[in-house]
C-alpha cells in the first residue's frame, strides 16, 4: 500500500520528528551519545578552571618564570582536545548512521552504528578538517577586505577618526558581519557530516550536496541552527556557572555535562530528519521507494507504514 502525504517543512515538524525517534530507541540512542559526554564535561568544567590556570600560565608579571613543566601541560591539552574532537566525531557518525536506519524503516544495532565508523570515519575528519578550513579563509578574506576598503578610503581623502568609542563599534559592527556570513555557510553546510555517512561522499562534494539539498527550505535549516546554538549555548554557560559558583560542585558537574550531551544528541538527530525531508523536497524519495526502500517514515504519528513524502515550504 502506498500513500501520498504532504508536510509542511518547518522547525516544529524536524523537532517533532526527531523525538519521536528519540523516544522509539531511547538507550540505544543514549549509549551512542555517550561518545558526546567528554565534550560536554570540558564545556561544563574548563571555564571554571580557566582562572587558575591563567593565573599560573598566563601571568602579567613577566618576572614570574612559566611552569617548569608547562610543554607537557600544553601537550596533554592538545591531546586532550584532539581526544575529546574525534569521539564526537564518532557520536555524529554514529548517530546519524542510526537515525537513518530508522528513518528509511531500518532496525538499529549498537554493534552496526559502530561498525558503520570504519567507512565513515576518515571521511569525517577529513571534511570536517575542509569546511574549517574554508571558514577560516572566509573570515581571513572578508577582514583583508575590509582593510583594503580602509586603506582605499585613506587613499582618497577620507578621514577616519578611530577613537577608544569609534573603534569599539567599528569593531562591533564588523563583528556582527563576520558573523552573519558564517552562519550563512553554516545554515547551507549543516547536513554536510550526514551527507558523508549517508551517502558516502565527503570533502567538496559533501558540502555541495548539502548545499543543494538545503536549497529551498534554508528558513528551516537556520532555525533549526539558531534554536540549538542560542539553546545549547545558554546551556553551556549556565551548567559551568553552577559548577564554578559551588565550588566544582561534582553534582552539578555531571547534571550539567548530561543534559549538554542530550542536547547534541537531539542537534545530530534534528539534522538527520533535515537531511530527508531535503531529499523529499527534491523528489529523492520517490525513486529511493521505486528502487526498493520499504517505506520512509517521515509521518507525525507512530504508524510505520510506507509512503511518499512531498514536501512544501512555508
Amino acid at each position: 500500500m502506498e500513500m501520498k502525504t504532504v508536510h509542511t517543512v518547518n522547525l516544529r515538524g524536524v523537532l517533532s520528528e526527531s523525538k519521536r525517534i528519540l523516544k522509539s530507541n531511547y538507550w540505544h540512542f543514549f549509549a551512542l551519545s555517550l561518545f558526546f559526554l567528554p565534550l560536554s564535561l570540558s564545556l561544563v568544567v574548563s571555564p571554571t578552571l580557566h582562572p587558575q590556570f591563567s593565573g599560573n600560565f598566563y601571568t602579567a608579571d613577566l618576572s614570574h618564570k612559566l611552569p617548569p613543566n608547562y610543554q607537557n601541560v600544553i601537550i596533554f591539552r592538545l591531546l586532550y582536545i584532539l581526544t575529546v574532537y574525534l569521539l564526537a566525531l564518532c557520536a555524529t557518525g554514529t548517530i546519524s548512521y542510526s537515525t537513518y536506519r530508522v528513518l528509511i524503516g531500518k532496525p538499529v544495532n549498537y554493534l552496526a552504528a559502530l561498525k558503520s565508523l570504519t567507512l565513515s570515519f576518515f571521511p569525517l575528519i577529513a571534511t570536517t578538517i575542509l569546511a574549517q578550513i574554508l571558514l577560516f579563509f572566509i573570515s581571513i578574506t572578508f577582514l583583508l577586505f575590509v582593510g583594503v576598503i580602509i586603506m582605499l578610503g585613506k587613499s582618497l581623502g577620507l578621514v577616519f577618526d578611530f577613537n577608544w568609542t569609534s573603534f569599539m563599534w567599528f569593531s562591533i559592527v564588523i563583528g556582527v558581519m563576520l558573523i552573519l556570513i558564517l552562519i550563512y555557510f553554516q545554515m547551507n553546510w549543516c547536513l554536510t557530516l550526514m551527507v558523508v555517512v549517508a551517502e558516502s561522499k565527503w570533502g567538496f562534494a559533501a558540502l555541495s550536496r548539502s548545499w543543494y539539498l538545503v536549497r529551498g527550505i534554508r528558513s528551516v535549516s537556520l532555525s533549526l541552527l539558531l534554536y540549538y546554538s542560542i539553546g545549547y549555548g545558554l546551556l553551556a554557560w549556565v551548567s559551568s556557572r553552577t559548577v564554578y559558583d559551588n565550588q566544582n560542585s561534582v553534582f552539578f558537574t555531571i547534571l550539567g555535562s548530561f543534559f549538554l550531551m542530550m542536547c547534541l544528541l537531539a542537534i545530530t538527530t534534528a539534522n538527520a530528519v533535515l537531511y530527508m525531508y531535503g531529499k523529499a523536497f527534491h523528489g529523492e524519495l520517490e525513486l529511493e521507494i521505486a528502487e526498493g526502500f520499504d517505506y520512509i517514515n517521515l509521518s507525525s504519528d507512530h504508524q510505520k507504514v510506507p509512503l511518499i513524502v512531498t514536501v512544501v515550504e512555508v
